[in-house]
């Protein structure tokens, strides 16, 4: 991790948006270690208990509160901290979510991201961008092989198909107004880590599930997806908003930061193996799905950052599995979350 744990990021102004996210409270922390100046833009947590608040990620940084679907809100922000690197990761990150409510998932992610880029480009103190997206982003044609970078966009789901949209507002702005600025985009796979209380996510609900000692109950046993400790994309994101700020016309493109191919397992896998990690007797059930569509494959191809960047995962699925579990109940016994958190991120950074 030499590429990112450097003096490069000592005092450097850095906006995150989506801040009291569950990826966003991870990054921040990490750029707060990397003495980072860390302004923070974002709505309240939305979970109780949440990462944000347990770790009291706003100690070290410029915490304010605002929603990306309000233009005048990121041109304030930008106008008044004059952040020299934005990592754009504020979002409606649910797919089942956004069956129900597409508009805010439409307003959140695309025109969140247009709001974004049109106050950076009014603003000549940004030299980098990195707009965070998903693996979902990609046209899901159900193949055994990963996605690459250059694969048409699409999405069934309003989540997904948003998150294509906005890879498509990001070339756009890039081809049109960003000629010296650096502005790339970042797909990653599923990240788990401690501190996800989201609803309708994998993890958190096995956790509760092994907490509450009631069955879990699942929809998708066999459904793959490229699983990966959160600190394995953030690694990616720094180091790409770190060339970027340096070398803008060769690194602004889209990138994938996704797990190794054997780390791409079902959803009953992730289940047992999270059970064993936890101990104990924790149960699971596989009731029917509603008539909602789910992609039952999707990978990440992931060789051209580890060509060009010089990126690649440094935690399987299992010592990613392992850290989760001790986060959870390092939470449940109380501990100081602010430190477990950090401890997590220097032993990732060591290897």
């Amino acid at each position: 991790m030499e590429n990112v744990v450097n003096n490069f990021w000592e005092n450097k102004k850095v906006l995150v948006t989506g801040h009291t996210g569950f990826k966003g409270s991870w990054l921040s922390l990490w750029l707060q270690q990397l003495n980072a100046k860390v302004i923070g833009l974002a709505l309240d947590p939305n979970t109780s208990p949440n990462l944000f608040t347990a770790a009291n990620v706003a100690e070290n940084m410029i915490d304010v509160r605002g929603d990306i679907r309000d233009a005048q809100t990121l041109f304030s922000v930008i106008q008044k901290h004059e952040p020299e690197i934005i990592i754009h990761m504020a979002a409606q990150p649910l797919v089942r979510y956004s069956y129900s409510n597409p508009v805010e998932t439409y307003m959140t992610n695309v025109m969140g991201t247009v709001h974004l880029l049109e106050a950076v480009r009014q603003h000549a103190c940004v030299r980098a961008v990195v707009n965070v997206t998903t693996d979902k982003c990609y046209e899901n044609k159900e193949w055994h092989w990963g996605y690459r970078e250059d694969e048409p966009m699409g999405g069934h789901d309003p989540y997904s198909n948003s998150k294509g949209c906005a890879e498509l507002v990001t070339t756009a702005y890039r081809k049109s107004y960003f000629k010296k600025l650096g502005l790339a985009s970042a797909r990653a796979g599923n990240v788990i880590g401690g501190g996800d209380w989201s609803e309708d996510r994998l993890l958190p609900d096995i956790i509760n599930s092994c907490i509450s000692k009631k069955t879990l109950q699942i929809r998708y046993p066999n459904a793959t997806r490229p699983w990966q400790h959160v600190l394995e994309p953030l690694s990616g994101y720094l180091h790409l908003a770190q060339l970027l700020y340096s070398s803008p016309e060769k690194y602004s493109e889209a990138w994938n930061f996704g797990p190794d191919d054997s780390d791409a397992k079902p959803v009953e896998w992730i289940v047992k193996e999270t059970f064993k990690c936890w101990g104990g007797n924790p149960t699971m059930e596989i009731i029917p799905s509603p008539d909602l569509h789910e992609a039952t494959f999707l990978k990440l191809d992931c060789s051209k950052a580890q060509a060009r960047l010089g990126w690649k995962p440094r935690w399987n699925i299992q010592q990613a599995l392992a850290s989760t579990v001790e986060w959870y109940k390092a939470f449940h016994a109380e501990k100081n979350m602010k430190e477990e958190t950090l401890k997590q991120i220097k032993n990732f950074i060591e290897g």
